[in-house]
């Protein structure tokens, strides 16, 4: 281990024998009242040592101090392997997993700084109203029409019903409504209609009475039983059941099923101000709390500025010192009134940040994962300013990070490596940057390397357009994409750019497949090998071998261990204490039955193969079908991946790489990428890129949205947003090669280039 250890001082957290994941009995010192950076290629500790033990262990600590019914409302964490861990102070984590909230959850809402509004408003406005009379998750506030959504759902009939079939021919479409199914019944059984007779021959009274009809009851039949029920009309039915309800909290393919068959738009009641009429009468100098709500936050300040009422101006200037936090971390651009799902995650955690700026409190701990994510280089320094008012309070940081103008921050680092999985979980280097720099470690290499633009490009093939694309704030743009290529997306935080590719794109061309930084959908017991469904074969290839049956080699059947069911380990949960979890004793952690253990194949058994990294793995099997699945975990940089890992345990840019692995059967395909270098140390962008180069070998056209100037200068095209951000972006200021960027005066994109490649 390269190290430069300086003189510990009391308050230092100290690490003793950490052991979390593929930690190697790691000790180290976390001096206080500085900002450390944990650094190191992917898998290869790092979050384990910030998050699985220092977080974990600091919050668990935290929490037994309070009473037990508030423990109980409270996460649970067990004690994390390590052997000791001293002065530990209160934590403030700042992790990058989805803000959550629902289709009424805003900008506004998550930050509450929408609360400090409607005070504003309840003591300037004329007419003034209660508070609760300018919410829109208040009844007194809401729209009725809308409820509150700001949006109002249709139901769009001609994709409900197909008026060229008759009901014994499928004609209602809803999935619900299979032929001889009990919802269909309740139409073909109601004695309206004539089931050989196609729609477009009904009479005008029987259309209205399939669609809106009511009255009478239905006797419905199913396997065992006859039920009677009430007769109600296909679209009234439908409308009732699922237009008003929050399809955010069902699943992707629930939520599928109800939004093909309903049309979306703008609520004509409110405006899409989610607010009723009363709260839209009242203004503050002829603003409206709506207007309030829609302007840039930059904006808001202006205003807000303006006002002279003694009561307001005091709220006022609160708010204004509020919203000035939002403008430092590089959000200016967003409004109030901005959903929280469709902020990208490197948005949402720096809102997360917000409420921990104005605290006075010191001497917290705050652990950050990956704060960079989604910004752009122009924006880095000011992250760096806010981390080091954060210090200066007498607080101690600490980052994961891989953005080598973060790692330069740092007060100090830590490197781990000196690979990945199994060969990481060790300490390569300890002390400040420069040393670092110096270092013979994969991270030092990396922040010695310089690269320049790529000279050779491909040529394309064809072009895929989006044309007068309006989105949030784009300006009637409109950009041919080249096919056949690798295209990067570039351009600040708030460009545009995801309005543009993930939006306008995926509109015009929704055959395409995208890749973005949603969370995987997936069980608590599922794994990377079931995720890519490789578990089937491999089970199929146990079960011939052996000549046995195939549910014996799951652990969620037959197969698992009958003491822990197939999760390797028991837990104790006492309602005020922390869970106790010790490792299966029966099966040793294996999660299978001694049975299943004995059968091999090729000198394993099925255990084992779940303990094997992916790139063993790959180089295990022979079969072609489980070799090739198993093969796109090493082409998108995870072959240090346990097969059986769960996948709650992934890190985001791991579980984006993961999804677009399951992808990698196409060819003369689309691949869009939302970032895919989150989460990707330094070291590991060139295989990334190659891995897009071979792409569009095989035919296929990618376009990725980045800021990580390694995959802008190896893309063939280049498409930079900007000028600025929110109301200062939304156009396309250039397109060409990253040569042709080099030369553009207009693009920070194109500034941040040159100095890349000069240095």
């Amino acid at each position: 281990m390269t190290a430069q250890h300086g003189t510990a001082t009391d308050g230092d957290i100290r690490i003793v024998g950490a052991r979390e994941n593929n930690l190697k009995d790691v000790s180290l010192t976390i001096p206080r009242n500085r900002i450390t950076v944990f650094t190191g290629l992917s898998g290869s500790g790092k979050s384990s040592l910030a998050f699985g033990t220092v977080a974990v262990e600091a919050q668990r600590q935290l929490y037994a101090t309070f009473n037990w019914f508030i423990r109980n409302q409270l996460p649970r964490y067990g004690r994390p392997h390590v052997t000791a861990i001293e002065n530990l102070t209160a934590p403030v984590v700042v992790d990058q997993k989805p803000v959550g909230g629902n289709a009424r959850s805003t900008v506004g809402t998550m930050t509450d700084l929408l609360s400090t509004v409607r005070v504003l408003f309840s003591r300037c406005a004329t007419p003034a109203l209660a508070p609760g009379g300018y919410s829109f998750n208040d009844p007194q506030g809401m729209c009725p029409g809308c409820e509150g959504l700001g949006q109002m759902r249709q139901v769009d009939v001609d994709r409900v019903l197909d008026r060229t079939r008759s009901l014994d021919e499928g004609a209602i479409r809803l999935p619900t409504h299979k032929v001889g199914g009990i919802d269909w019944q309740q139409y073909a059984n109601s004695g309206h209609f004539d089931t050989a007779k196609r729609l477009s021959e009904y009479t005008e009274d029987e259309w209205r009475m399939l669609l809106y009809g009511s009255g009478g009851t239905v006797t419905v039949h199913s396997a065992n039983t006859s039920t009677t029920l009430k007769y109600e009309g296909v679209v009234a039915r439908f409308a009732r059941t699922s237009l008003k309800r929050d399809l955010s909290t069902l699943s992707e393919r629930a939520r599928g099923n109800i939004e093909q068959f309903i049309t979306l738009g703008t609520c004509t009641d409110c405006g899409g101000s989610r607010l009723g009429p009363d709260a839209l009468a009242s203004t503050i100098d002829g603003r409206t709390i709506a207007d309030y709500s829609a302007m840039e936050i930059s904006e808001l300040v202006r205003v807000l500025g303006t006002i002279e009422d003694p009561v307001g101006s005091r709220i006022a200037a609160d708010l204004r010192e509020a919203l000035g936090r939002v403008e430092a971390i590089g959000l200016a651009y967003l409004s109030l009134d901005r959903p929280t799902g469709s902020l990208s995650g490197g948005e949402a955690q720096r809102l997360k940040m917000v409420r921990h700026l104005s605290s006075s409190l010191t001497g917290m701990t705050y652990i950050f994962d990956e704060p960079s994510t989604g910004l752009h280089p122009k924006d880095v320094g000011r992250l760096g300013e806010l981390m080091r008012a954060l210090r200066d309070r007498g607080n101690t940081l600490i980052v994961v990070e891989h953005d080598p103008d973060v790692i330069a921050m740092a007060d100090h680092v830590v490197d781990l490596g000196p690979k990945a999985g199994p060969l990481g979980g060790e300490i390569v280097f300890t002390g400040a940057y420069e040393g670092l720099r110096d270092a013979d470690t994969v991270t030092g290499a990396a922040l010695r390397r310089r690269g320049s633009v790529k000279e050779q490009v491909r040529r394309p093939t064809g072009k895929l357009s989006v044309e007068g694309a309006d989105l949030h704030n784009l300006r009637n743009v409109t950009v041919a994409f080249p096919t056949g290529v690798l295209t990067a997306v570039t351009g600040v935080a708030g460009s545009g750019k995801s309005s543009l590719v993930t939006g306008a794109f995926r509109d015009a061309h929704p055959n395409a497949v995208f890749v973005d930084q949603a969370p995987v959908r997936a069980s608590a017991r599922s794994t990377p090998v079931s995720y890519l469904e490789a578990m089937d074969p491999i089970r199929k290839l146990f079960a011939k071998a052996n000549k046995v049956s195939a549910g014996l080699f799951s652990f969620n059947s037959s197969g698992a261990c009958g003491e822990c069911q197939g999760r390797g380990e028991i837990v104790t949960d006492v309602a005020y204490m922390d869970p106790v979890r010790l490792r299966c004793e029966a099966c040793q952690g294996r999660r299978f039955h001694d049975e299943v253990l004995a059968h091999r194949v090729r000198g394993a058994s099925i255990a084992d193969v779940l303990e094997m990294t992916a790139g063993d793995a790959a180089g295990f099997f022979t079969e072609p079908d489980i070799a090739s699945r198993i093969g796109r975990l090493v082409d998108v940089g995870l072959s240090y991946l346990a097969l059986g890992r769960s996948l709650s345990s992934l890190s985001g840019g791991e579980r984006q790489r993961l999804k677009l692995a399951s992808h990698l059967d196409r060819s003369e395909g689309v691949y869009v990428l939302d970032e895919p270098t989150t989460g990707l140390h330094m070291a590991d962008v060139d295989g990334l890129v190659a891995l897009m180069d071979r792409l569009v070998e095989q035919g296929n056209t990618v376009i990725v949205v980045e800021h990580n100037l390694d995959v802008v200068r190896q893309a063939d095209w280049v498409v930079d947003l900007g000028p600025g951000g929110g109301r200062h972006g939304g156009e396309v200021v250039f397109t060409g090669t990253p040569r042709e960027l080099l030369d553009e005066p207009r693009s920070a994109t194109g500034e941040h280039l040159r100095r890349y490649c000069a240095t």
